[in-house]
């Protein structure tokens, strides 16, 4: 089983605080946390930890950034053939202001605006292929060379782009923003009916699987003709980076897997939400054995 993963690859800074600062204040924190990031990047990576035969197709600056982020990679054994490592460009960045109070975090991410994949050909036959829209042209031209293959797509924010894309893949996984931002509707969790409607205008653009995020509530999705909320293990959260990047991973695991849907989704629920409770994305990807025992704890 060999999975693609393409799209947006970053070096993050985070810097765990006890309240989010004044404006205008000075202000000196104790810790930071270095590692990389990025929705495609981050899930390559636990797909890698996790034992998978996964590829990761990106592009970052050839700076130290940059080939810290390769190494990193390669320390779980994805794939690095096509990391473009760009002399012409520097590796986008992240800092992350990671509130410990609430588990919330504030980011600034700076990527150059024209700075975008060469085009490329890969020389094996993906069976799994997972986006995030960061390159759109090339998502799609490989997602259309492989039909045959099951597509993804962490759908984050509601750009053009990320919506055509969106309506050619196996699995719509989205966020709640980018569901209320398509569909123009608003998610009442006190009113059902509410819940409903969207899901069903979500089903009217997208002709695929939907699955909507709703950070600690869980996910939203369609089983057996029954909308229902998977619901997620409830945690004391210290930073929320990269949760959704971790859930993105782990329920392409459990397609790879083969695990019945049901099941992909709370593993993919779970993942999520051990997450939350670590500073910095990559240090937050928990262990298989982790998983099994959280999973096995709330059958």
């Amino acid at each position: 089983m060999k999975i693609l993963c393409i799209g947006h690859a970053a070096y993050d800074i985070t810097l765990p605080v006890e309240h989010l600062p004044i404006e205008n204040t000075k202000n000196r924190i104790h810790s930071r946390v270095e590692c990389g990031g990025g929705p495609a990047s981050n899930a390559a990576y636990l797909l890698g930890k996790w034992g998978l035969d996964t590829t990761f197709m990106g592009i970052v600056g050839n700076d130290l950034y940059g080939r810290n982020i390769k190494k990193e990679f390669e320390e779980v054994n994805v794939d690095t053939t096509y990391l473009q490592m760009s002399d012409e460009d520097i590796t986008p960045s992240s800092i992350i202001i990671a509130n410990r109070e609430n588990g919330s975090r504030t980011i600034f991410t700076y990527r150059p605006s024209d700075m975008v994949m060469s085009d490329v050909n890969i020389n094996f036959k993906p069976d799994i292929i997972l986006v995030d829209g960061q390159e759109p042209g090339l998502s799609t031209k490989i997602i259309k060379q492989f039909p045959d293959a099951i597509s993804i797509i962490d759908a984050g924010r509601s750009r053009k782009e990320v919506v055509e894309l969106s309506k050619l893949v196996t699995y719509v996984v989205c966020s709640k923003e980018f569901a209320e931002e398509v569909t123009e509707l608003k998610i009442d969790y006190d009113d059902w009916d509410s819940i409903i409607n969207l899901y069903h205008k979500m089903e009217e653009i997208f002709p695929n699987h939907i699955v909507i995020t709703l950070e600690s509530k869980g996910c939203l999705y369609k089983h057996q003709g029954e909308i229902k909320i998977m619901p997620s293990i409830q945690v004391k959260a210290v930073d929320s980076t990269g949760a959704g990047d971790i859930f993105h991973g782990a329920f392409t695991y459990g397609i790879a897997k083969n695990f019945d849907y049901e099941k992909t989704l709370k593993f993919a629920n779970i993942a999520g939400a051990i997450s939350v409770t670590r500073i910095g994305g990559r240090y937050s990807v928990p262990t298989l054995q982790e998983m099994d025992e959280v999973y096995n704890e709330f059958k």
